[in-house]
C-alpha cells in the first residue's frame, strides 16, 4: 500500500466527509493505493456515526474510536500501530491542513530518502497572541534545546517512512515531538516543507494557553527521557554523588576545624546544616536514580489504551 493517512480527532463531525472527499479526490488523482484512518479520541458528537457512514461506502476509509478522551497522543500512537502504507501521513481534522500537500510530502520520503518531513505553516490564520507568539516561543525553544531546526515542531502535517512510526512511541502530550523521539530513535534525516495553513471552517479549536506550559513540560521530559530513559542512574546518580562528595568535604572540614580548636562551635553554623542537607539531597538523588531504573526497566504499561470499536482494523 502506498499510503496510510492518520487523523485523530475530537468532535469534528462537520469536518469528516469533506476532508475524506478531498483526500480521495488526491489520491485517486495521483493513483495512489491508500487508507485513511479515523481516530476519534473519545468524541462527545455524532463523529464516530460519520465515521461508520463514511467506513460503509468506501472500504478504505477505517475507524478507531477509544471508550474516552486520552489526547492527541494517544490517538497518533493507535494510528501508527493500525496503519499499513510504505509512508504515513498524518494532519489535523478542522480542515485547516490542506490535503494537496499530500503529494510531495509523499515524494520527499520516497524519492528524496527522507525519514520524516515536518509541515511548516509560514503563513498562518491563528490568533496572533494567544497562538503565534507563543508558538514561535515554543519553536525557538525546542530548536535549542534538541538540536533539531525546523520551524513548527506542532505542526499536525507530517509524512513518515513506515519504519519510523513503527520503531517510536507517543504518549503522554508527546505529539509535538515526535521529530525528537525520531531522532533519538536513530533517524536523522528530518527535513521540512512549508504548507498551506487554511483558516478554520467548522467547530472551535480544542487547545488552550495550558497546551504552552504543558509544552515544555513535555520538552524537559523528551529531552531527560531521549538521553536518559535508559540510563537515568546517570543522570541522578552523578548529581547525587557530586552533590554528596560536595557535603561530606564541608562536613569533614568542619570536623576538622572543631578537633583543632575546642572553642569552634560545630552545630551553631550555618555550614554545618547545609553539608548535612547537601549529603541528604545527594543520597535522594542516588536512591532516586535506583527506583529509576527499576521502572525504566519493568514498565509494560504506559502505552495501553481502551480501545472500544475498530472498523476494518484487523
Amino acid at each position: 500500500m502506498d499510503l496510510s493517512v492518520v487523523i485523530p480527532l475530537l468532535n469534528e463531525e462537520e469536518s469528516l466527509p469533506e476532508l475524506c472527499a478531498w483526500i480521495e479526490q488526491v489520491v485517486t488523482a495521483n493513483n495512489f493505493s491508500y487508507e485513511i484512518l479515523l481516530i476519534d479520541d473519545g468524541s462527545s458528537d455524532d463523529s464516530w456515526q460519520v465515521i461508520e457512514s463514511l467506513s460503509s461506502a468506501n472500504a478504505n476509509i477505517k475507524g478507531i474510536k477509544f471508550q474516552r478522551n486520552y489526547g492527541k497522543s494517544a490517538a497518533l500512537n493507535e494510528g501508527f500501530k493500525a496503519a499499513k502504507g510504505d509512508v504515513i501521513i498524518t494532519m489535523d481534522a478542522d480542515m485547516q491542513d490542506s490535503p494537496d500537500e499530500i503529494p510531495e510530502l509523499r515524494r520527499m520520503i520516497v524519492e528524496e530518502g527522507y525519514d520524516l518531513v515536518s509541515g511548516w505553516k509560514k503563513k498562518r490564520f491563528d490568533n496572533k497572541l494567544t497562538k503565534n507568539i507563543p508558538s514561535k516561543i515554543f519553536n525557538a525553544a525546542a530548536r535549542k534545546t534538541s538540536g533539531i531546526y525546523l520551524h513548527d515542531f506542532n505542526c499536525g502535517l507530517k509524512s513518515y517512512k513506515k519504519k519510523v512510526v513503527k520503531c517510536i512511541e507517543v504518549y503522554g502530550e508527546m505529539h509535538r515531538y515526535i521529530p525528537v523521539i525520531a531522532k533519538w530513535a536513530g533517524f536523522k534525516k528530518i527535513g521540512e516543507k512549508v504548507v498551506e495553513h487554511r483558516a478554520r471552517k467548522y467547530g472551535t479549536t480544542k487547545f488552550g494557553w495550558e497546551r504552552f506550559i504543558n509544552g515544555f513540560l513535555d520538552l524537559a521530559t523528551i529531552t531527560f527521557v531521549g538521553k536518559f530513559g535508559k540510563r537515568p542512574m546517570h543522570f541522578f546518580g552523578l548529581y547525587g554523588t557530586l552533590s554528596f562528595i560536595a557535603g561530606a568535604c564541608m562536613f569533614i572540614y568542619l570536623v576538622i576545624a572543631k578537633l583543632v580548636s575546642t572553642e569552634f562551635a560545630l552545630t551553631n553554623r550555618p555550614s554545618f546544616y547545609i553539608a548535612l542537607t547537601t549529603m541528604l539531597i545527594g543520597m535522594q538523588l542516588f536512591l532516586a536514580g535506583f527506583v529509576a531504573e527499576l521502572i525504566a526497566r519493568n514498565s509494560t504499561e504506559r502505552n495501553s489504551y481502551l480501545v472500544e470499536k475498530k472498523i476494518g482494523i484487523v
